[in-house]
């Protein structure tokens, strides 16, 4: 039979290895095509995949089926569940790749892009030019239909000629900008306030106007600490909760 194939990652020995494998099989798994397949690699090969040991691949594991992302069976394998639940609550831990995982697993639908002049209050990111690219796009629960966020993402002109409409209905612009345009990314800042639901939002959320909704900022930084992409998102304030977790290390 064959196994799913997972994406690789660049491990940052500064944060828990276990975390960094398992956010970034995470990724793999809700960023997925339906044609592949369910079954994982056996323990050893994902170790050998991801150069961690297998007692470290083995806790990536635990993290998953916690989650009711995979099912273990012995002797079969282990196996992606098709059926698991994506609306899980928002966790900003440290790594690119925990941002990945957590925007992916949705239905995405492109709204509308193009090129504007930069908004006022994002000027700051974006001292260097005139015109952003930008990119509207609706997110809902793949189970349920229910939508669960809007995000409008500003990138850097020179980069959006390289990003291509289709992966971002399959793929987070921070998977587009690292592995299909080659981005060098450093860090990404993370800003989260309590705001009220705006007309557009109440009607793409499907909220009553003014109920409460989190405003997300996300800035993507390149190694040399440019900004390249600001994405700015509305999640239902039903259904996210966002938890950070500081390595005291």
């Amino acid at each position: 039979m064959t196994s799913f194939a997972p994406d690789s990652i660049v491990l940052n020995r500064k944060l828990p290895l276990w975390y960094q494998v398992s956010q970034s099989l995470r990724a793999s798994i809700l960023g997925r095509s339906p044609q592949d397949p369910l079954r994982l690699p056996t323990e050893e090969q994902l170790a050998g995949h991801y150069g961690v040991s297998v007692l470290t691949m083995r806790q990536a594991l635990k993290e998953l089926e916690d989650e009711g992302l995979i099912s273990r069976h012995r002797r079969r394998g282990t196996f992606i569940e098709p059926d698991a639940h994506r609306g899980s609550p928002v966790r900003l831990l440290g790594s690119v790749d925990a941002i990945v995982a957590q925007q992916s697993g949705m239905t995405t639908e492109l709204l509308d892009h193009g090129s504007a002049p930069v908004p006022g209050e994002l000027a700051e990111f974006f001292p260097d030019v005139r015109e952003v690219s930008t990119y509207h796009r609706l997110r809902s629960d793949e189970k349920t239909g229910e939508p669960t966020n809007h995000a409008r993402n500003y990138v850097r002109p020179e980069l959006a000629a390289r990003i291509g409409l289709d992966d971002l209905v399959r793929w987070p612009m921070t998977k587009v900008l690292r592995d299909v345009v080659g981005a060098d990314i450093s860090r990404i800042t993370d800003t989260v306030e309590a705001r009220l639901a705006d007309p557009e939002t109440s009607k793409l959320l499907q909220v009553p106007l003014l109920s409460p909704i989190l405003h997300y900022t996300g800035v993507t930084y390149d190694a040399g600490g440019r900004p390249l992409d600001v994405a700015v998102i509305h999640y239902r304030g039903d259904r996210f909760s966002f938890t950070v977790t500081l390595d005291a290390t």
